[in-house]
């Protein structure tokens, strides 16, 4: 940073100096500044609403600053002198989730102490109607769920810190840093304010990856869950057939929506999905002609079939595809809602054991033929 003299067309140094060669104290100092100027956050509009804040139950802990942004957000500024330390990560993330259950009157009780003890005859619900410009009554939004933020300010930032703050904003959490530098000139003393992660001119893309990234390790989660839930399902149905039919005897549960047995080069397959479950026996050798010439041979005996099954059966050749199948649907049924599982599992299990029973004299003598 440099000084400009305009009459002597010359520009002057200013020395980067550290606070603490210069008395100046965390708290009696670079607090009391931010507390006064909270617009050298970037220029946003901050309502500072406590200092020093320990309303925490059964711990002695201290957060340095208390504020509300103007969409309604509890946000915890945490100020270091020249180094953060190492564990200002884990000491804002403690007091985020201390934050996290104010509720309103809280909020309310907790500016109004600040402000009696800045000896100002304010009312709390006045200052807060009219920051956010409404009646105290209409304002609803304050600290809703999981939208605390955290600001750090600090002249240097550990690779620890600055590693943990990158990782947190991949799971969207609302983190700033602000790199605040003294120089001086003189006995003059001056000070900046940077906003170092994320950079402002790069924050909108940050927020959208970290939403992405997000987005993505739910769909992880939600695939995991998926799994293990099918996994479970299949474990259930399988002690259902044992000994009751010659096929799913010797098949392993899966994660996935269908369960094969192959009997002779014919799959008898059940299939779990989120709107319907289904029985199917299913023709799906390489070669597409001797699939459709099955189906064609197996359609001959389709009444007997039927008949011995108890109901109709959906048959479907499939002229584009190479395989051919025979189904029976349960329609409206969900395998993620275990609700309805019972009816599933009923299902599945009658009717394989019926199917394989109504196909088994036609199929014999189909192979006996071809």
């Amino acid at each position: 940073m440099y000084q400009i003299n305009t009459s002597t067309n010359r520009i002057k140094g200013l020395k980067k100096i550290k606070f603490s060669e210069h008395g100046i104290k965390e708290r009696q100092h670079l607090q009391e500044w931010l507390a006064n100027e909270p617009k050298v956050f970037g220029g946003e509009d901050l309502l500072i609403i406590q200092k020093e804040f320990s309303g925490f139950n059964d711990t002695n802990e201290r957060l340095d600053l208390l504020a509300l942004d103007k969409f309604g957000n509890i946000v915890i500024i945490e100020n270091k002198l020249d180094d953060t330390g190492k564990n200002v990560t884990w000491q804002a993330l403690k007091y985020a989730s201390y934050c996290a259950t104010l509720k309103k009157e809280n909020i309310k009780s907790i500016f109004q102490d600040y402000l009696n003890k800045q000896s100002e005859n304010e009312i709390a619900e006045n200052v807060l109607a009219e920051f956010y410009d409404l009646e105290y009554d209409e304002i609803l939004h304050l600290n809703q769920g999981n939208t605390q933020r955290i600001i750090f300010v600090a002249n240097e930032y550990r690779k620890e810190v600055t590693s943990t703050v990158f990782w947190l904003l991949n799971y969207k959490v609302k983190i700033q840093c602000f790199k605040v530098t003294p120089f001086a000139l003189d006995e003059q003393l001056f000070l900046t304010m940077e906003q170092i992660i994320p950079q402002k001119d790069s924050e909108d893309y940050i927020i959208k990856m970290a939403d992405k990234n997000y987005e993505e390790i739910a769909t992880q989660e939600g695939l995991k869950d998926r799994h293990l839930g099918r996994l479970e399902f299949w474990n259930k149905i399988l002690p259902m057939l044992k000994g009751k039919t010659t096929i799913f005897q010797n098949i392993s549960p899966t994660k996935d929506y269908w369960l094969h047995s192959t009997v002779l080069g014919v799959k008898y397959t059940l299939v779990i999905t989120k709107s319907y479950c289904s029985v199917l026996v299913e023709f799906t050798k390489p070669n597409k002609e001797e699939n459709k010439k099955m189906f064609d041979e197996i359609f001959k005996f389709k009444e007997e079939i039927e008949r011995n099954f108890g109901n109709e059966l959906n048959w479907n050749r499939s002229d584009n595809k190479i395989s051919s199948q025979i189904g029976f649907y349960l329609m409206d049924v969900d395998i993620f809602n275990k609700q309805d599982w019972d009816k599933m599992l009923r299902f599945l299990s009658n009717n394989i054991i019926k199917l394989e029973e109504a196909t088994r004299n036609p199929l014999a003598k189909i192979r006996k033929e071809m």
